[in-house]
């Protein structure tokens, strides 16, 4: 069995990995808090890679590019509760907690390890799980006002993030894609983070590239599997997740057909 997912409420849920390892580059349309339950989780974000462990805790902020890789641990399932603090939430909030904020530049995300006060408010939901309906709204809405108010209490600058309600606007096309070529998006999805429509991402893509989008990131990310297979020593194994391919056989076909030999050729 692969993926499961648990809703308790539209904004609760529990989610659970049972293969070997899955991966996914994520762009979260709302800001997530997340405590790892069970396995492993490795971020990566450009050239740096994060861990993390069970009872670790993370809050991924919205409209951020990253991948994530689960991995099953001791021979439990990779296993987390996830809350959605979605915007109407948050908008509610802040109309009664008015604050002032200050633009700052969204953190890829915010790691609280595994702090007692946000631990158990996250950890108080998983009898939820249990019930045969769906948790009350007016109970949901209290559990997720608690952490808030904890992410609140142990962050002092959480509200620059939480309150800050702004969309994406127009910015620098080659300065975003040479950062995050190896993210495996959609075309809509980078013209929206780069405050474009398709067709204009399209449009602006070719003048600045003089090519297409597909064409260009495909060398981008073989270009990056090459020099960390060759310089860092990896496997390829290690590497085609990172840099954006799903598959190893396409990734080893598309490798060939580029270098002019697998990649595997490389390791020794």
């Amino acid at each position: 069995m692969g993926h499961q997912t648990q809703y308790i409420h539209p904004d609760l849920k529990l989610s659970r990995f049972e293969e070997t390892l899955y991966k996914a580059d994520v762009l979260f349309e709302q800001h997530l808090l997340v405590w790892l339950i069970s396995g492993e989780t490795k971020i990566v974000q450009g050239d740096k890679t994060y861990w993390f462990i069970a009872g670790d805790i993370l809050l991924f902020p919205r409209n951020q590019l990253v991948t994530v890789i689960n991995y099953p641990k001791y021979g439990q399932p990779h296993q987390s509760a996830v809350m959605h603090l979605t915007k109407k939430r948050l908008t509610d909030f802040y109309n009664v907690n008015k604050v002032e904020i200050k633009q700052m530049q969204p953190p890829v995300f915010k790691t609280f390890d595994q702090h007692p006060l946000l631990k158990s408010c996250l950890h108080s939901l998983i009898p939820y799980f249990d019930l045969k309906e769906p948790l009350p709204e007016k109970i949901a809405s209290l559990k997720i006002e608690e952490a808030i108010t904890i992410l609140r209490t142990i962050d002092r600058d959480i509200d620059h993030l939480l309150a800050n309600f702004d969309e994406p606007g127009k910015i620098s096309l080659s300065d975003f894609m040479e950062k995050n070529y190896m993210f495996n998006m959609s075309m809509d999805k980078f013209g929206y983070l780069t405050g474009r429509s398709l067709t204009t991402f399209k449009r602006d893509f070719k003048k600045t590239f003089q090519t297409t989008p597909q064409k260009w990131l495909t060398e981008k990310r073989l270009e990056l599997a090459h020099y960390q297979i060759r310089e860092k020593k990896r496997k390829p194994s290690e590497v085609y997740l990172e840099v954006g391919f799903e598959n190893l056989s396409h990734f080893g076909f598309a490798f060939k057909r580029r270098f002019g030999y697998a990649p595997t050729e490389m390791v020794g």
